[in-house]
């Protein structure tokens, strides 16, 4: 956002849009330089012409959002009679503060377009069905809530667009996760009165599992994708965590882009060994086997005068870690791969790991996934992710 070179980008991006022509009104996202400032700003657009300009007046500065470190704020609304309809825009967090929506009361505005990049979090929709139905009775308008789906860094945006009525009643709810072109349909009774929005798609609910399990597979397949990686690869132990992320992987990239390897220890059970073989033959992916002793041996003898007179303790454990975690870091640089590290949110609380072992890598697919939901999720992936049951992850593991 401070690089000079992404505003001649944006302009060049946005001049390429206005030369399309288009036959239609499009409403688009976009940092603008105006003033001297910065701002968070939407443009109108129909064929060459931009109809409209909205600078985002509430900038959140809380959890994930650092808006007002970048962004100067607005303080006007955009009100656009576009073919005798008269639509106001507002951006993403507009709509969780008051003040926006009231700017707009007794100026006829017959519908509101609230423009949104709003990351999941579990039971997200409906907190958003609550915001909307206060907002809209409270500026009496129907308001059409559009919001980003994808992955950007460590957020996930789950889409999940509606629509409410002036009465504040959802009626279009769009799928989660799931990027489209969802026509809604609006019905303007005369040039003075609101909206009417009919009850028409609603996007079936989803269990919490469907929900998170969609969100790791959309969260990986752009986080490779966005950072330019060919592909990843993961160690794959014959453990639950393993196995659940080979799993995710392959839903995101396919199996062509997925490499799994087994570093078995002289400690590795051929439980271990069987379960991870069986998994990664089923998903069909690029799997090798890579025992570790030699090289920890290797390292033991050069440790030998640091470790001697001392007693066998959790160092020599970490060691073995650290040995699969050079040999994953090692293909990476090879191939263009993206480590996938495997490590739960219970066991990173309370630092159950190894560091440059275990959390040697650039992605921890399950870092805000309790152990309880790890498996959950492997048994909703067996039995519910595609048309009939099937036994991706083994019930042995």
């Amino acid at each position: 956002l401070l690089r000079p070179s992404l505003a001649l980008r944006i302009e060049k991006a946005l001049e390429m849009i206005l030369q399309s022509d288009l036959p239609i009104f499009m409403v688009i996202g976009y940092p603008q330089h105006a003033e001297g400032k910065l701002f968070n700003s939407l443009t109108v657009i129909k064929g060459k012409n931009r109809l409209g300009n909205y600078q985002k007046q509430c900038l959140p500065n809380y959890q994930v959002f650092d808006e007002q470190r970048y962004f100067s704020a607005g303080d006007t609304p955009c009100i656009l009679d576009l073919e005798g309809v008269r639509m106001a825009f507002t951006i993403c967090e507009d709509m969780w503060e008051a003040t926006p929506v009231a700017q707009l009361k007794g100026r006829d505005v017959q519908i509101l377009l609230n423009i949104n990049a709003s990351p999941y979090h579990l039971n997200k929709t409906e907190d958003r069905k609550q915001l909307l139905n206060q907002r809209s009775q409270e500026g009496g308008v129907p308001i059409v809530y559009v919001n980003q789906v994808g992955g950007q860094d460590e957020l996930v945006f789950d889409g999940a667009s509606m629509a409410v009525t002036a009465e504040g009643d959802c009626h279009y709810l769009a799928p989660s996760f799931v990027e489209g072109l969802f026509p809604l349909d609006i019905e303007l009774a005369d040039a003075a009165g609101v909206g009417e929005i009919a009850a028409q798609e609603i996007a079936a609910p989803q269990s919490i599992e469907a929900q998170v399990y969609a969100s790791l597979v959309i969260g990986v397949r752009d986080y490779v994708n966005k950072n330019g990686f060919k592909g990843i690869v993961l160690g794959l132990s014959g453990g639950i965590d393993s196995a659940l992320t080979l799993a995710i992987a392959v839903d995101a990239l396919g199996a062509s882009r997925v490499q799994a390897v087994m570093m078995p220890f002289e400690y590795t059970s051929q439980l271990s060994l069987d379960a991870a073989q069986k998994q990664a033959v089923k998903q069909n992916v690029n799997y090798q086997v890579i025992p570790i002793s030699q090289i920890y041996d290797s390292f033991m003898e050069a440790l030998t005068y640091e470790f001697a007179g001392t007693e066998v303790d959790v160092s020599e454990q970490n060691l073995q870690a650290r040995c699969r975690g050079v040999l994953l870091m090692g293909i990476s640089n090879k191939k263009g791969l993206l480590v996938l590290t495997t490590g739960n949110k219970s066991e990173i609380a309370v630092g159950y790991s190894t560091l440059y072992g275990d959390m040697a890598g650039g992605f921890d697919v399950l870092k805000d996934v309790s152990k309880t939901l790890v498996y959950r999720l492997a048994e909703f992936r067996n039995a519910e992710y595609g048309s009939e049951y099937e036994e991706i992850i083994p019930q042995q593991v």
